[in-house]
């Protein structure tokens, strides 16, 4: 087959939906021909071979009021027609010439729905709001649309969508290299700095907690959490690091105490597995995909409750022998979230829209 997954960004870019579309892809070009249809990004090129599939990277404007940038990408559709794909993958809804493109495409083509519906804080809530109603109504034309864990499909069958229609084929991660493993007394967060995922309530939650917190990550988020740091006088136990390489990633995961994400939205937690794949207990939001994932290896906090959020930490914090039962429990659960078990899912929804099933 000739695949073609769409999205707005890919790497050098990287985030959540980057990396599932990445990894699926180098599994899947083994025996398919995997073609990447993405925005061109400052010093890329337009073709490049990557890891056995094709990314095509055509002409686009962007402007960087959120991250990620807002971005459109007049010659999608034209380029999408050329390339007369079997099937098409179309991963991205936040942006006019990428859902233009998707309604218009008139071959078989799934819809990936990465995110909660109506996700957003303070200015972005409303638009969200509108984007995912006014979305959700062509997303009635696609073959199949895939949601990346039992949560969003179980929110979109509450939202009147067939569940004939709906698929769940949730993402992966990569079990971490061989590397020893310690724990160092600090918490740790990675991921994009953004109001979804509820870092000023972990810094209110600090105020509470004996031990240091080290942020990794970065986001439009980033100056105004700094300052928040250092209005409640918490700079001496917070450290934003910033974006980090994948070994200095490694490195954090391996000696954190706990991982904690405190997320007000969150369709499944890449991170939060990634975390548990190295042994570590997690406390995290109780909302969307979050507790699917989670499980059995960690705490679940309120949304928006820094004191819960604090009692949850400070409980795995006191009790080393819980951490350690909850570790062994979070990497049995990781192990199951395998990019080649995603990858094997979506070539059967691939398979099932060529052969018109």
């Amino acid at each position: 087959m000739r695949i073609v997954q769409v999205n707005a960004f890919h790497y050098p870019y990287r985030g959540g939906i980057e990396h599932r579309v990445h990894h699926i892809a180098k599994r899947l070009a083994k025996k398919h021909e995997i073609i990447i249809l993405t925005g061109l990004l400052p010093d890329t090129s337009g073709t490049e071979e990557m890891d056995g599939y094709t990314v095509r990277r055509l002409p686009s404007k962007q402007a960087n009021i959120y991250n990620p940038p807002y971005i459109k990408t007049p010659g999608l559709l034209n380029e999408l027609e050329k390339l007369q794909p079997d099937v098409v993958d179309f991963h991205y809804r936040w942006a006019p010439t990428y859902n233009k493109a998707a309604r218009h495409y008139s071959g078989k083509k799934v819809f990936t729905y990465h995110n909660t519906y109506g996700e957003g804080v303070g200015l972005t809530k409303i638009p969200s709001i509108f984007n995912d109603f006014f979305w959700s109504k062509r997303l009635k034309e696609f073959q199949k649309v895939v949601c990346v864990s039992e949560f969003v499909r179980q929110d979109l069958m509450a939202r009147d969508f067939s569940p004939e229609q709906l698929v769940t084929v949730p993402n992966g991660i990569d079990m971490p290299p061989d590397m020893p493993i310690s724990d160092d007394n600090f918490i740790l967060f990675v991921g994009r700095l953004v109001g979804t995922k509820g870092i000023k309530y972990l810094l209110k939650a600090m105020r509470n907690i004996d031990s240091k917190l080290i942020i990794c990550g970065g986001g439009p988020d980033k100056e105004k959490l700094e300052r928040l740091t250092g209005k409640l006088g918490l700079k001496d136990k917070v450290k934003f690091s910033g974006r980090v390489s994948e070994e200095e990633k490694y490195k954090l995961f391996s000696s954190c105490s706990l991982f904690v994400l405190p997320s007000i939205y969150e369709s499944f937690g890449i991170a939060a597995a990634e975390a548990m794949s190295y042994g570590k207990p997690i406390v995290a939001s109780n909302v969307g995909g979050l507790p699917e994932v989670v499980n059995g290896g960690g705490l679940l906090a309120n949304p928006k409750d820094p004191s819960d959020l604090a009692k949850q930490i400070t409980n795995l914090l006191n009790d080393p022998e819980k951490r350690k039962l909850l570790g062994i429990k979070a990497k049995e659960l990781a192990s199951g979230y395998t990019w080649d078990r995603s990858a094997e899912q979506m070539e059967k929804v691939y398979e099932e829209i060529f052969k018109g099933s």
